[in-house]
């Protein structure tokens, strides 16, 4: 997979150098078919804080997770197991020039450090994660417009090629977390519980570049990588040193963790807020959680994620606006977009007008509204119903979700779960495939993997992770033996 585009990208700031390793891994960040399933609190908070409060471990010790991933609706990604000898293909996507424009992941990650849920009675629990995200996002752009940003990929366009690009966004984000998360059954029945839940996360600035556009004219002169921008309305910021060699001071174990969890170069306050209400439908006598042919568990959810951002000071701030018209190449934007001050520099070069603004920028989370329905269908076989729609603005600094619904039938009992997620996306208006196995605290799996056997996907993700579940007990209906959940 060549992606030249994220690598020119993603020079502009050595603050992001994870995401150029992790992109050679290959969007996903729910872990749907575990996080659907209520043994796995560590991972299904995110989802809803709210599914903890009855959940069915009294104590989760999470220890580290790790998912990558990409998406796009441009072209297909090549099957994995031939990235490779893909590296120089001219159809891949991150070689198309011109077309409809387009949306990409590419890629996302996420890194789930140290944490822990507890039970700290029958209706109340509290959870305590850590973690590093990073995004780096395509929404809305031309292609022709991405690859002369990409770095010298013009020669693929056609000769006279215009477009007119509005509303586009590009903004690769990295940033630390840290959440408390209080939940708790709030009404109780015969037959129904009601649980409410809340984290609220300190979220700590690494490093971000966007830019944002509203209007940008394009008209590509023939044999040449020169092409006339008018009509122009676009921003620029990042928190990147003029002197990016000074991300690599104080790398040692100490200051690798004051840069994640201690002092950064930006602040903020993120939030998640849930529901779930569970309905027994059948035996309401049976004593909680145990599975039976003549009972059912129907747990209805709904949550808002990632509401929030975080605001980069001053004095690490700078945004450049541009408007106007003039002449640029690619040569030139790929060795003069390097920070704040090279991009004002060559904006007012080609006939630009541009002025930089030094001042406090903030960069907004992907906020998501994230239903399900889950149902028992028998015993230990259940069907979740998953569906998770974008509430971030897209012409916001900062990165946004992309709709999707999602059908997970899974196997699910306390030493395992075995699920297999089938989504459609509206980002590609295609359907992917996935698969998620656990044993005990080990799991596995993805929310796309098509592209390991296909080469016809638009994405694809991978996730493994490790934590120490400690399960509720609860006695047998027969009252012989005390059974794990």
């Amino acid at each position: 997979m060549k992606l030249t585009g994220l690598l020119f990208h993603l020079k502009c700031s050595a603050l992001l150098l994870f995401l150029i390793l992790l992109s050679f891994i290959g969007k996903a960040q729910r872990y749907i078919g575990l996080a659907t399933s209520d043994r796995c609190s560590i991972n299904s908070l995110y989802l809803n804080p709210a599914n903890i409060a009855d959940c069915r471990e009294k104590m989760s010790i999470g220890i580290f997770s790790l998912n990558v991933g990409v998406d796009n609706n441009l072209g297909h990604i090549p099957k994995i197991p031939d990235v490779g000898t893909a590296i120089n293909e001219s159809n891949n996507i991150f070689t198309k020039s011109q077309g409809k424009s387009f949306s990409m992941l590419a890629p996302a990650a996420v890194f789930r450090g140290p944490g822990f849920t507890a039970s700290l009675s029958k209706k109340i629990s509290i959870a305590l994660t850590s973690g590093v995200r990073a995004i780096n996002q395509f929404n809305n752009f031309d292609p022709a417009l991405y690859n002369a940003f990409a770095s010298l990929q013009t020669t693929t366009v056609q000769p006279g090629y215009s477009a007119k690009a509005q509303n586009f966004n590009w903004t690769a984000h990295m940033w630390s977390e840290v959440g408390l998360t209080l939940s708790g059954v709030v009404r109780e029945g015969d037959k129904y519980k009601l649980t409410l839940g809340a984290t609220v996360r300190r979220l700590g600035g690494i490093g971000y570049v966007s830019i944002t556009g509203k209007n940008l004219d394009l008209n590509f002169r023939k044999a040449s990588d020169t092409f006339y921008a008018a009509n122009s309305d676009i921003e620029f910021g990042s928190n990147v040193p003029n002197d990016s060699s000074t991300v690599f001071k104080n790398l040692t174990p100490g200051g690798i963790f004051n840069k994640f969890f201690g002092q950064t170069a930006g602040d903020g306050i993120g939030a998640d807020i849930g529901f779930t209400v569970r309905y027994r439908i059948g035996e309401a006598e049976r004593s909680d959680y145990m599975e039976s042919t003549t009972s059912h568990d129907l747990v209805f959810s709904a949550a808002i994620t990632d509401w929030g951002a975080i605001t980069y000071y001053n004095s690490t701030n700078a945004v450049v606006s541009i408007t106007g018209e003039g002449l640029l190449t690619a040569k030139g934007l790929d060795s003069s977009v390097k920070d704040v001050a090279s991009v004002l520099a060559y904006a007012q070069k080609n006939g630009f007008k541009a002025e930089k603004v030094v001042r406090a920028r903030r960069v907004y989370l992907p906020t998501a509204l994230v239903t399900s329905m889950d149902v028992q269908v028998y015993g230990r076989f259940y069907a979740n119903l998953l569906f998770i729609a974008n509430l971030a603005k897209r012409m916001n600094f900062g990165n946004s979700y992309y709709n999707q619904v999602t059908l997970t039938p899974r196997y699910d009992f306390h030493k395992m779960t075995i699920a297999l997620p089938i989504t459609y996306s509206m980002l590609a208006h295609d359907y992917k495939a996935g698969f998620a196995f656990r044993y005990t605290g080990f799991f596995i799996g993805s929310d796309d993997f098509l592209a390991l056997i296909n080469k016809k996907q638009y994405g694809f993700d991978l996730y493994i992770g490790g934590y120490i579940p400690i399960f509720k007990r609860n006695r047998d209906p027969t009252g012989m033996h005390w059974e794990g959940y």
